[in-house]
């Protein structure tokens, strides 16, 4: 049986509200806007040349959580880079091989090593820059070293990988301690408000135009090429061969100075994404029929997206932690190693919890519900757990000399006593959730992180506020909302103080 769906069996209930039937082809991207931009022309290209229907996964974090998606049958495809195939994910080092050189090689690698394909060249080569404001006088990244007086801020994804900022360092020898990690979508407007001194782009962004920064030259060639093409599940071609048709009118459809100026309108004009892709792929008369335009709020949505996530895995928690909780209360010594485990769960960072969860679980609703379920445990366990051992004991003394079992103690005295304790851990688990379930829109989980990831990512901060002011609202809404819940189950005859 397959692990990951043998795995799931264990949360029925979540896969129930979770679950949608899954389309003929899904397409992922990355976060970045000209990932986005590449995986809707695919999707449109598939949509109108193909009898096939595309589900489009877009938004999916950073390069090993997609690469992660097509491993483990999430998404059938997505727009990769060959240097980063090479040196990310291959682990491979660069030494100065032509592009087709790279590209053979990880063709090859690829198939071998995971049973993908890798699509045909789309024509140009987005690769890494770094940039400065004109007057540092920075011409060539052999300038920058020992100048340990920069404020370096590189994107998180550029600071760990050996193609970034480690190889870099190392490569030219700069000498430079660690810069600050940030969202790519950020750097710019860092740059502009002389926040940051030098920071990386990619060579086809579209604010390059926008800004008159200083490109830093490659002058010994660190960076190898950056060739865009599909990344393709060689079980999907083998299913559907007319795929390879489709998507082989995309050969060499590209110029660098063509994908720079798509990227300006998307991240610069704000285009809507869809009507970009189709301009394009009807120049080239690739697609004839202009997509629908969906009239149905985005923020709507996402907010019930959000809610349906969030109440469920709380929910779900609440059928696991009381009954934990009762069942430790007689059992110090466990007690203590269960209050201790989900203690650890609540340490681990958000992101990275989400994205354990990928190879065990794939992308979407069924990890973020997980991982939001097992968040909730520990303020609802330790609320649960502290509520029933504060129970005076001269009540359980007296319930005892009336001749109550512990089973009627528990349910006639020590829960209703403890039952403000209990509620408040619940609505702290459901705050804390309604927060947290915005990085899931990284997985491909939805909600109102979609439109704060993309505000971060397009540095447009109108649609960043579309997404946080909802969340605040909704938090606070719950919060209210779970008081009067905690009213109202209140026994009567318990007053709080």
């Amino acid at each position: 049986m397959n692990y990951k769906r043998s795995l799931s069996l264990l949360f029925l209930f979540m896969m129930f509200f979770g679950f949608s039937w899954s389309q003929d082809i899904s397409i992922g991207s990355k976060t970045h806007p000209e990932s986005l931009l590449l995986g809707e022309i695919m999707a449109q290209t598939i949509e109108q040349n193909t009898d096939l229907t595309v589900t489009r996964r877009f938004g999916l974090g950073g390069t090993l959580i997609c690469f992660e998606a097509l491993k483990t049958g999430e998404i059938d495809l997505y727009i990769e880079y060959t240097g980063t195939v090479l040196t990310a994910i291959l682990k491979e080092k660069y030494e100065g091989q032509s592009p087709q050189e790279i590209y053979d090689y990880i063709s090859k690698e690829v198939n071998r090593k995971f049973e993908f394909i890798a699509g045909k060249s789309l024509g140009f080569s987005n690769s890494y820059v770094l940039i400065s404001e004109k007057k540092l006088n920075l011409n060539e990244i052999s300038d920058l070293q020992g100048r340990t007086d920069l404020n370096l801020g590189f994107s998180n994804e550029f600071v760990k990988r050996e193609d970034g900022f480690q190889g870099l360092n190392k490569f030219y020898n700069l000498q430079l301690s660690a810069p600050r990690g940030m969202e790519h979508g950020l750097a710019y407007k860092a740059l502009q408000e002389g926040q940051i001194d030098v920071t990386d782009a990619y060579s086809t962004d579209g604010r390059l135009a926008e800004y008159d920064f200083q490109l830093i030259q490659d002058n010994k060639g660190f960076f190898p090429d950056y060739s865009a093409f599909p990344l393709i599940k060689k079980s999907t071609i083998e299913k559907h061969p007319e795929l390879s048709d489709a998507l082989n009118q995309l050969e060499n459809i590209l110029t660098a100075e063509k994908m720079q100026e798509l990227n300006h309108r998307y991240e610069i004009d704000k285009e809507d994404i869809s009507s970009i892709a189709f301009d394009f792929l009807s120049e080239q008369g690739i697609v004839s029929e202009k997509p629908g335009i969906t009239t149905s709020n985005p923020i709507i949505r996402q907010t019930l997206e959000h809610i349906q996530l969030t109440f469920i895995a709380t929910f779900l928690a609440i059928l696991l932690a009381v009954p934990l909780a009762i069942f430790i209360t007689y059992k110090k010594k466990t007690a203590s190693w269960i209050l201790s485990i989900t203690g650890v769960i609540q340490t681990i960072p958000s992101l990275a919890l989400l994205g354990f969860m990928i190879p065990l679980f794939g992308i979407g609703f069924t990890p973020a519900l997980i991982a939001l379920f097992l968040y909730a445990l520990l303020p609802i366990v330790r609320n649960t757990y502290t509520g029933l051992l504060s129970t005076d004991p001269i009540l359980i003394e007296a319930g005892q000399a009336m001749g109550m079992t512990q089973k009627q103690i528990l349910l006639k005295v020590r829960l209703p006593l403890a039952m403000d304790m209990i509620m408040a851990g619940v609505r702290t688990a459901l705050t804390i959730n309604i927060g947290t379930a915005t990085l899931a829109a990284f997985i491909g989980a939805g909600g109102l992180g979609e439109s704060i990831i993309t505000g971060i990512t397009l540095n447009d901060n109108d649609m960043i506020l579309r997404g946080a002011i909802p969340a605040a609202i909704l938090a606070l809404a719950a919060d209210q909302g779970m008081a009067l819940v905690e009213k109202a189950v209140r026994p009567k005859g318990v007053n709080k103080d």
